[in-house]
Parts: structure tokens; C-alpha cells; sequence
């Protein structure tokens, strides 16, 4: 495994994180694995040098929290991981179990911290945008949870490129923290991160966590067309909205072209154009079979060619974005 900075922050993490949305409750979403199945996973993550996890309060809601801190606790010294959550998402019926009010916040982080069974978070990120809340109030509120040590460090998810720049321009202006790392959509098949957002976070010092990186199973040969060949697929719609045109599909013969003529698996191709690119820290893997963790481990130290990654790109074509 190989170590990298989160940003231009002193901490470490590996180059692969593992997502833990598919640990918690099936009755959630079906391709959710429950705690019996899910330990193995971590083990494996743990035995292959990931010390990165990543999960979200709104995942099962809360259930991936207490699996991913109980395998954690039992499994790993606390002071060797860095575990990450996440905090916006409705957690309940009420008008403020949601968004990014202080209220919200400072509920959050407590009932997240009482799932993982830890005194501190690593890294806390807000998982969207509040339109009803100024980002002065929530910088303040995630200001206040590192100066008292419930959080180490801070992140922002699926915002846009220029909101994370009047964040950081905001948070230096009142000598508030910093964000650290942004995780937003990113792969083959959605490079709309490489206009606004990738150079930000290279002229910024900011780490890129990619969610996605195999386009929801697209680039893992998982699925083909409309039809989803694993539980998830069958019933992503989301993936199938997203996904599936001429130009996705032709990317796709093309990594499985240069995964047969290298010898590896097409998800390896996928990871390695993503783990290759500037700017980019972790990609963010999901694993519900053990070939899964193998194979994105893997693929830190498979290389790519100047001209078989532009052979990969040559294809794409630029769609609205997901944040639309």
C-alpha cells in the first residue's frame, strides 16, 4: 500500500479508502451486507494496509456507523485509522434532524460519535449543500467541533467548485479551520470534476476523495446497457439515468480491451486512470465481494501509459452535472 497526505494536512491515508455505504441494514437498500458479512471486509481492508474508512450518519441510517466503529474498535488501534463521516442528510422526520445548522451539526457529530464508539472523528464532512443556512453558520459550527477535539479535520461533499472556494476564503478571513479534502463524483465515465473543481484542489492543497470511481459497477463490467447483472444494478435506476450511452459504452470496450492485454481485471484499468490523475488522494471503493478489496489494492501499483490513458479519454463526452 502506498501513503499520501490528505491535502496539506500532516495526516496519512491510503491510497484506496474503503466506502462503508454497503455495510448496515438490507432493509435499507438490498445490497447492503449486515454485520455478520461485513466484518470480513474490514479484516481484509485492514490486512491489505487501508487505514482509510469512510462512512456517512445518513448510511442505514446510523446502522453503517455502528458496524464500521464496532469492526474498527475490535479489529484496529485507534490511533492507526482515519475514519471519516459525514453529516447533512434528513436523519429523521423533524424540520431540523437535517441540513447544515449549527443545531444540526452539533446533534450530528454527537449521535455519530455515540455510533462509531469513538472520542473523535478524523475527518467530518458535510455531505451536501443547505440553501437555507449561510456557510458562516456551518464553518463556525465545524470551527468549534476541531478547537474542542471532537473533530481532527474537515471536508466538503458534492458542492460546487466555486462554493468550496468562498469556504476557504471565508474560513481565512475569520481564522476559522480549513476544508482539507473534497469528495465529489469522478471517474472515466464523470471527469466534469477536471474544469472547476480538480485544479482547485491542487492550486488550494486540498485532497480529492472520488466517490465512484468504477461509475456505480459501469466500469467494473458489472453491468451492460439497461440491465444491472448484480443486486445493486437491478436496482439502481440511478445508474441507468446516469450511465449507458454510446460513449460510455465505447470507454468501456476500451478498458476491457487494456485490461486483456495487460492481464487484469477491467475495475484495476478504471482505478489506476483515476488513481494516476493530479490532484487525486483516495479514490473511495465500495466491497460486497472479496475480489473487490483485492483488485482496488492492486491497482496502486499498476501503471498506465501516457497514450493508453489518452486512448481511455479519447472517448468522452461531456454531461450536465450531477449536481444539477
Amino acid at each position: 500500500m502506498q501513503y499520501v497526505k490528505l491535502g496539506r494536512s500532516g495526516v496519512k491515508v491510503s491510497r484506496i479508502a474503503l466506502g462503508c455505504m454497503s455495510y448496515g441494514d438490507p432493509a435499507w437498500r438490498d445490497w447492503v451486507l449486515p454485520e455478520e458479512h461485513a466484518r470480513p471486509f474490514f479484516e481484509r481492508a485492514l490486512e491489505l494496509g487501508i487505514n482509510f474508512f469512510d462512512t456517512a450518519d445518513m448510511y442505514s441510517l446510523g446502522r453503517s456507523e455502528e458496524i464500521t466503529g464496532k469492526a474498527l474498535r475490535d479489529l484496529a488501534r485507534r490511533d492507526e485509522i482515519v475514519l471519516a463521516t459525514k453529516v447533512h442528510a434528513p436523519m429523521g422526520d423533524g424540520v431540523n434532524q437535517r441540513g447544515l445548522s449549527r443545531k444540526h451539526i452539533l446533534d450530528g457529530v454527537h449521535a455519530s460519535l455515540r455510533r462509531l464508539g469513538t472520542d473523535y472523528i478524523d475527518l467530518y464532512q458535510i455531505h451536501g449543500r443547505d440553501p437555507d443556512t449561510s456557510m458562516d453558520e456551518t464553518l463556525g459550527a465545524l470551527h468549534d467541533l476541531v478547537r474542542l477535539g471532537m473533530v481532527r479535520y474537515i471536508g466538503v461533499s458534492n458542492h460546487y467548485a466555486y462554493q468550496v472556494a468562498r469556504a476557504q476564503y471565508l474560513a481565512d478571513l475569520r481564522g476559522w479551520s480549513r476544508f482539507v479534502s473534497v469528495q465529489d463524483q469522478y471517474s472515466l465515465l464523470y471527469r466534469e470534476e477536471e474544469r472547476e473543481m480538480l485544479p482547485l484542489c491542487r492550486e488550494e492543497g486540498i485532497g480529492f476523495l472520488p466517490w465512484s470511481p468504477l461509475a456505480r459497477g459501469f466500469l467494473a463490467g458489472n453491468r451492460r446497457g439497461d440491465e444491472g447483472q448484480t443486486t445493486r444494478g437491478g436496482s439502481d435506476v440511478m445508474s441507468r439515468h446516469l450511465f449507458g450511452s454510446d460513449a460510455d459504452q465505447e470507454i468501456v470496450r476500451r478498458v476491457d480491451a487494456l485490461a486483456h492485454e495487460k492481464g487484469v481485471t477491467a475495475s484495476q484499468v478504471a482505478l489506476a486512470w483515476v488513481l494516476r490523475q493530479p490532484g487525486v488522494t483516495a479514490p473511495i471503493i465500495g466491497a460486497t465481494k472479496a475480489h473487490h478489496l483485492e483488485q482496488a489494492v492492486a491497482a496502486v501499483d499498476l501503471t498506465l501509459t501516457d497514450d493508453e490513458a489518452r486512448s481511455l479519454e479519447a472517448p468522452y463526452v461531456t454531461r450536465p452535472s450531477t449536481l444539477s
